[in-house]
């Protein structure tokens, strides 16, 4: 189900069962022309199959999001395609801000000197791999300075404590 900070999962989830399902016809082309007299058995065909990927994707988005976020989409959208992207341009500002939180996280973090390192270290990088699927990625080298100033401030630290 989404919520405010999932999206990024949520739509990858989505259309794995989109894809599975094979019915993301309507995400990856766009409308079919009208029928006219003329058409043929492979256009009405190739019409019926987008019109029941667009329903089938329209009702499995609608069910995957939150009652309170379908009452703000608009009647107008009439495509899966539409309303994908209606909810995308909603979330964009929250991986700003998923973004902000995980920077101030972990630029604050500190080894508190208590448990394994090792998982302090893992801690770090679980955060730069969050960071990384939000497109911003950090070099290791960022981080090696990051975690060497920090190291040295609490060497400074404990040693003014001795004095």
């Amino acid at each position: 189900m989404l919520n405010g900070s999932n999206f990024k999962s949520w739509k990858d989830n989505l259309l794995i069962v989109l894809g599975v399902m094979d019915l993301d016809l309507v995400l990856k082309t766009d409308s079919p022309p009208p029928l006219k007299d003329e058409s043929t058995s492979d256009e009405k065909r190739d019409i019926e199959r987008w019109e029941k990927s667009n329903r089938m994707c329209m009702m499995i988005m609608k069910r995957a999001i939150p009652e309170a976020f379908r009452g703000t989409m608009s009647d107008q959208i009439s495509t899966a395609k539409e309303f994908l992207s209606n909810i995308e341009k909603r979330f964009v500002k929250n991986e700003k801000a998923e973004i902000g939180t995980l920077l101030k996280s972990l630029i604050s973090m500190k080894y508190k000197g208590k448990g394994n390192v090792r998982e302090y270290i893992l801690e770090m990088s679980h955060l730069a791999s969050k960071l990384k699927a939000l497109h911003l990625e950090l070099s290791e080298d960022l981080l090696v300075h990051l975690e060497e100033k920090r190291l040295k401030q609490d060497r400074e630290f404990s040693l003014s404590l001795c004095l």
